[in-house]
């Protein structure tokens, strides 16, 4: 491996062991938090960068694995990219997004005397995706700056350069089908992506490869060949009561600190196992972390006293833990 790699991973894993409690901005749609590294996450991002892997965080939702990618740029000080998985993306989209509506409805307004092939040229309708950024920002932005087809914008830390790196976050992967995340194997081995309109390849040997994290909610099974080529971490919430009410309790905590009091968290962590169990005889998704912090965060607005917490704790709780159908006797 190149030395001036070895040295940015060895920098980059120095980071990473110094960082425990991380206050994160606000970037695009996210608001701004705080995320506390374990053992495990800092373990396996300090893998995935010297074996140059990419790691595939699997939980059920609410465990944090999303901030985990947000809060690994951070550290690191790489550029942030993230693309949200549904249904219908596929594998080019994480390249790039052609608007072949828009290229038609211009074709179809060209008069006699129209510059036909300027203003249908390929580049005008051309969105760059998470891939092409994260390789290389400057041809990127160059194409987004002269499209009209212009989806997102990523933030650059500040003073970055591409020889800092980047981290791609690949959200929700299960929910696509099995092409695209087959698709992603070529890509991240080369760490290079060709681009035909401008007859050129990004990446390659010379760049730093990102650090790509992907989650999944396991709502579907990804491809056995896929998740090899993966490091995997597990980021399902602790089965013993007494671990689960400790870290729910820490957690809260971190977020919210004398706003919320020891005791309304211990109430609320116990509320929230409870749901859980029920949860799980009833064959639904239990509630998580992410709804014991939102419940937090209501009482903390909504009460000040330990005493008006603890009797608004007993007045919500059921909007942010009891997620699953109640019958009631006719």
């Amino acid at each position: 491996m190149n030395p001036e790699f070895l040295e940015k991973i060895s920098a980059d894993i120095a980071k990473l062991v110094l960082t425990v409690k991380l206050e994160l901005p606000k970037y695009g749609s996210w608001p701004s938090t705080v995320h506390q590294f374990d053992n495990k996450s800092i373990n396996v991002l300090k893998t995935a960068l010297a074996a140059r892997r990419p790691v595939l965080l699997r939980g059920e939702p609410g465990t944090g694995k999303s901030q985990l990618a947000h809060a690994a740029a951070v550290a690191l000080g790489r550029l942030f990219v993230y693309e949200v998985v549904n249904a219908h993306t596929e594998g080019q989209d994480l390249l790039w997004k052609f608007d072949a509506v828009s290229r038609l409805a211009e074709a179809q307004t060209i008069k006699d005397g129209d510059d036909k092939k300027t203003l249908l040229d390929t580049k005008r309708f051309i969105s760059p995706g998470v891939l092409w950024w994260a390789l290389d920002w400057d041809a990127a932005y160059d194409v987004y700056d002269n499209s009209q087809y212009q989806l997102s914008l990523p933030e650059k830390p500040p003073g970055w350069q591409q020889g800092d790196g980047s981290v791609i976050l690949i959200d929700e992967i299960d929910k696509a089908n099995a092409e695209l995340p087959n698709s992603l194997l070529e890509i991240l081995g080369n760490n290079a992506i060709d681009i035909p309109w401008l007859k050129t390849t990004i990446g390659g040997k010379d760049s730093v490869p990102p650090l790509v994290i992907i989650t999944t909610n396991e709502e579907r099974e990804l491809p056995a060949a896929f998740v090899r080529r993966c490091l995997v971490l597990n980021l399902d919430l602790p089965k013993d009561e007494q671990e689960l009410t400790d870290l729910l309790i820490k957690r809260g905590q971190l977020h919210f600190g004398d706003q919320c009091a020891i005791e309304v968290r211990k109430k609320a962590a116990k509320q929230l196992i409870k749901d859980r169990a029920t949860a799980k005889e009833k064959g639904v998704m239990p509630p998580g972390q992410a709804e014991y912090l939102d419940l937090l965060r209501a009482v903390s607005v909504l009460a000040k006293t330990e005493k008006e917490q603890s009797d608004m704790l007993d007045q919500i709780n059921e909007f942010a833990l009891r997620k699953y159908p109640v019958m009631h006797d006719k």
